[in-house]
């Protein structure tokens, strides 16, 4: 069985002596998680270092599964009754492994209340039944980059920046470059490095595909519109030449963005690691929140991450508890964040990371924009009645995006079809 308790070799002597306190017996735990290279791996071992030399009675042991691995690893150890100790776990389904009993309810271990530690829908979003199953360690939020340069060669200047659906239109158009039916330099689209989902979100003024109540809201004005302003892009620009610059993202400096050939890009805020190691030494970049739909309705967005559990049938949760403590504490997410640039659950520490002096001036502004953002950030946890309704409804979108159906007529269908699936 993992998480095996093993005798210090301070135990062996004399039986008739008292037992010390030196002497207690040294719990090890294993931690898995899918941060195998990179800074990621490098901090989180560094971590666990500082964790296990500052006290003498745990020793942490960090494996790496690879991504997608670790998740199908742990729920075959899970029902083999010998699950690590601790496990990084995607956030937006605490509640399904909690009603599964694939996790540990960390209620009776909590010596005290941490829940105002975290960004409030990170916390609620661990909670099952009103109790926690996990504690969050990290987060993120979508965000817009954009190219300075490019920006102040058409005379744009921080107060362009586009707060509207209609600005982005007349900005990116703006920052284009065409000659005869080529684009040579692209201003925006939707859907680079970024999820129909947000957009949804952001045009919903904040409302996902269920609302709190759970109620289906798929097919609602809104996200109708949504999916047609997606379709008016796709139209401008054609599919070839989206086709083109996508298969271009991700490859180093010669991501579109870093080479100049995009002017605003949408992702993820911790994109700007990307940018730390490939973007030219004169790249000049800032960032700003999705623009709202039309003015008023709010910059909503999008976030996921990941928490930290004890899988259902771990052999020492009090002690791996104690490590979900530690790995969740101000500091160790400061250190943790200033190594990955990702938001991390632990709000202080990120208001902390843009006050302090350990980060450049692009450090501070991505936290600074990591924490303004998260305010609008939306999570979308996985509802318990409809488990997989998240392929239906992508192959009701596809529909929409690759196949040119009507928006409103299909989302209509997929309405229907996820209503009948929670019912059931």
């Amino acid at each position: 069985m993992l998480g095996i308790i093993l005798l210090s070799s301070c135990d062996f002597k004399d039986e008739n002596k008292s037992t010390s306190t030196s002497d207690a017996k040294l719990v090890e735990l294993d931690f898995w998680s899918f941060w195998g290279g990179g800074g990621r791996k490098k901090v989180i071992e560094d971590i666990i270092n500082d964790f296990n030399n500052s006290q003498n009675k745990i020793k942490v042991t960090h494996k790496y599964q690879p991504w997608g691995d670790i998740w199908t690893k742990s729920l075959a150890a899970v029902s083999a009754g010998n699950p690590p100790d601790i496990i990084i776990q995607d956030i937006n389904s605490v509640s399904q492994r909690a009603a599964a009993q694939q996790n540990t309810n960390l209620k009776g271990y909590m010596t005290e209340d941490i829940g105002s530690t975290f960004y409030p829908q990170l916390w609620e979003t661990v909670l099952y039944e009103g109790e926690p199953y996990g504690i969050p360690f990290n987060t993120d939020t979508r965000v817009i980059f954009y190219n300075k340069k490019i920006f102040k060669e058409k005379g744009l200047t921080k107060s362009d920046i586009p707060k509207t659906w209609k600005e982005m239109e007349k900005i990116a158009k703006k920052l284009d470059i065409k000659k005869e039916d080529n684009f040579e330099r692209i201003g925006f689209y939707p859907l680079w490095n970024i999820e129909t989902d947000t957009w949804a979100i952001n045009g919903d003024s904040g409302r996902g595909w269920f609302d709190d109540s759970g109620n289906v809201t798929i097919n609602t004005a809104e996200k109708v519109e949504t999916l047609e302003w997606i379709m008016d892009w796709k139209e401008y620009y054609g599919t070839e030449t989206i086709e083109h610059y996508e298969a271009e993202f991700g490859s180093g400096v010669s991501d579109p963005f870093l080479s100049g050939l995009v002017a605003m890009r949408s992702d993820n805020i911790n994109y700007f690691t990307n940018i730390n190691e490939s973007a030219p030494d004169d790249f000049e970049f800032g960032v700003f929140e999705l623009p709202e739909r039309k003015s008023g309705t709010g910059h909503w967005t999008w976030g996921g991450g990941f928490v930290v559990e004890i899988p259902y049938g771990a052999a020492h949760p009090k002690e791996s508890y104690e490590f979900i403590k530690y790995l969740t504490s101000e500091k160790v997410q400061m250190k943790f964040g200033e190594k990955s640039f990702d938001i991390m659950a632990n709000q202080n520490a990120n208001i902390n990371l843009v006050k302090g002096d350990s980060l450049s001036e692009d450090g501070k502004m991505i936290y600074k924009m990591a924490d303004q953002a998260f305010s609008k950030t939306i999570l979308t946890p996985v509802p318990l009645a409809t488990p997989g309704f998240n392929t239906t409804l992508q192959a009701k979108i596809d529909d929409v995006l690759l196949k040119g159906k009507e928006p409103k007529k299909t989302l209509d269908e997929a309405q229907k079809i996820i209503e009948e699936m929670s019912k059931k």
